[in-house]
């Protein structure tokens, strides 16, 4: 039986251990699409479609791929936005035996280039819209690529939006041409959804079924290697945390963050599987819409990024609507501000709880208690179960930090949901991987940097690769960052180290404004003043109408990095 600190902060009935089944993700989907056939499991702009009609076709789409030559260790890529086709598509290529590749909408062309190579994907899924075709269709003869299947979003809508759609969009729809190097998503589910088996449960355990791409900073992207195995891990912890507030099919899931995100496609769209719920699914982030829906729909759970959340408080609509069947909200991908989950759930009514977690753990780490008796304002919570999370000396990574504020080193997460390894990158998994002495799972150097309090409750600090030195002392951007949210004028904040003559490296802060304020250096050095020390004191703020984020909405310092290392390049003479 486990003694771990922070189980004392569970939920009601839930425990340390867990019980995770020895199944692929595709049996699981098969179990639900059984057990609620005929409940609805998405809608998407008003098309209601039950798990029966995603059975079906995902056995069509199975059969299709498996005619195309899917089968155990083929790839395919999947380049969607939140669509029926992306989900039929998914549990299709699991079904062929093949694995998942997914593409970013936001990728330029160098990226997608370079994806489809590492990856080895000779077959990928997209529609026509013209912002995704026509940056795929340049791949041909480019790359390795041999089949572009493409569907439409007309596909997918109810009469008479399904018929009205191709005219209202004409300027957005590519044209692509039929041949033998494109095929129609229609034509791959024309058949009889026969599907020749593979093996499942314990044989495919530890096999690959998903490549995801991270959004490293640095250097070219890596494929986390997620298996069968931890991403059903990450599923039933999820279910775990949150099934003692919930009823499994019965609840409606907004799905607005993009599914080929591991956050949308392994919290969300699984998590709905694995209960029974409904998805509303959105193509793209229209806010005006999810606010309408949110009243009109009436969904009881809203996952999403802090940037999501603002927007709902700022909504001129929100104050005046009913939103109050929202019962839990939750926030990852970056740190939520306290001031902006206060304001969300006096809007709501719901709880809104903070997780933590990566790409390489399918992404589950530690959650916040959906109790809000027991929180810990500046926390990310506790381990999830079957989870351990320990701080390590960043000089000696063997060495676990004892717990407390001043005792910074580098967070660890072991578990069943960490990856398998980086795909085609023996030497970058070992510096990430490595083995647990009180645990069968493997432990993941995730390159965050935090620090435990007694309670195993973890704060994060940084990342260590945004961490600054500027004289000799570590600069954590995060903790200017939240001393700069406080002044009255900021609405959005990022704080990256650039080149100093005195300090070596110094923080600079980019600041979006609120509407109608104004803010200048010496106001906001003022503001600081008291609030952080010398050494961590900003050099420099810059006022943009904009700030960068990233594809599911989270604040980006990778460009405001790039303009400023460029910035310091000698010129060519």
């Amino acid at each position: 039986m486990s003694t771990y600190v922070w189980e004392k902060s569970y939920p009601p009935g839930v425990t340390w251990e867990l019980d995770i089944p020895r199944k692929t993700i595709h049996q699981i989907f098969e179990e639900s699409c059984a057990q609620h056939a005929d409940k609805p499991f998405t809608d998407f702009l008003d098309k209601v479609m039950s798990f029966g009609d995603y059975k079906e076709a995902s056995d069509r789409a199975a059969a299709g791929f498996q005619k195309l030559g899917v089968k155990p260790g083929v790839n395919v890529g999947l380049y969607l936005s939140n669509t029926p086709h992306y989900i039929v598509a998914f549990f299709g290529v699991l079904k062929a035996g093949g694995r998942v590749v997914n593409y970013s909408p936001l990728d330029a062309a160098r990226e997608l280039e370079f994806k489809i190579g590492d990856s080895e994907t000779d077959i990928l899924v997209t529609l026509d819209v013209g912002s995704l075709y026509r940056k795929m269709a340049p791949m041909r003869g480019k790359t390795r690529l041999k089949k572009l299947i493409v569907g439409s979003i007309a596909d997918y809508l109810p009469w008479p939006k399904n018929w009205l759609y191709p005219i209202a969009q004409k300027k957005q729809i590519a044209v692509w041409r039929r041949d033998d190097w494109h095929m129609s998503f229609k034509d791959l589910l024309a058949n009889d959804g026969k599907v020749k088996s593979y093996p499942v449960g314990d044989d495919l355990w530890d096999e690959v079924a998903l490549l995801q791409y991270t959004g490293g900073t640095t250097g070219t992207p890596k494929a986390a290697m997620l298996t069968h195995g931890s991403i059903v891990a990450a599923m039933s912890q999820g279910q775990a945390w949150t099934l003692p507030y919930t009823t499994p099919g019965t609840e409606k899931v907004v799905c607005v963050l993009p599914l080929f995100h591991i956050y949308a496609l392994s919290g969300i769209m699984l998590g709905a599987v694995r209960n029974g719920n409904q998805l509303l699914l959105y193509p793209h982030p229209d806010i005006d819409q999810i606010v309408t829906d949110l009243a009109r729909k009436k969904p009881t759970f809203l996952p999403g990024v802090p940037t999501l959340f603002t927007a709902i408080n700022k909504h001129p609509k929100a104050q005046g609507l009913d939103l109050r069947s929202l019962k839990i909200c939750m926030s990852g991908g970056a740190p939520l501000p306290v001031e902006v989950q206060q304001a969300f759930e006096k809007l709501t009514g719901a709880t809104l709880i903070e997780g933590y977690g990566l790409t390489e753990t399918s992404p589950t780490g530690a959650i916040c208690p959906v109790d809000k008796s027991v929180r810990r304002p500046g926390s990310c919570g506790v381990p999830m179960p079957g989870t351990i999370i320990e701080v390590r000396d960043m000089e000696h990574a063997e060495r676990v930090l004892p717990a407390g504020k001043e005792h910074v080193g580098e967070v660890c997460i072991i578990g069943p949901q960490v990856m398998k390894g980086y795909w085609k990158k023996p030497e970058e998994t070992d510096k990430v991987l490595f083995s647990h002495p009180a645990s069968s799972w493997k432990g993941l150097r995730t390159g965050d940097m935090g620090y435990m309090d007694a309670d195993g409750w973890l704060f994060l600090v940084d990342r260590s690769k945004d961490l600054i030195i500027s004289s000799g002392y570590n600069v954590y951007p995060r903790m200017i960052e939240e001393a700069v949210y406080e002044h009255p004028a900021v609405d959005e904040c990022i704080v990256i180290g650039v080149p100093d003559p005195y300090r070596q490296e110094a923080p600079k802060v980019f600041v979006k404004l609120k509407p109608g304020a104004s803010l200048t250096f010496d106001e906001l050095k003022a503001h600081l003043q008291g609030k952080i020390g010398k050494h961590e004191m900003p050099v420099a703020l810059e006022i943009r109408s904009e700030l960068p984020k990233t594809p599911v909405g989270k604040l980006s310092k990778k460009e405001l990095k790039e303009e400023e290392r460029a910035k310091a390049q000698p010129k060519a003479a």
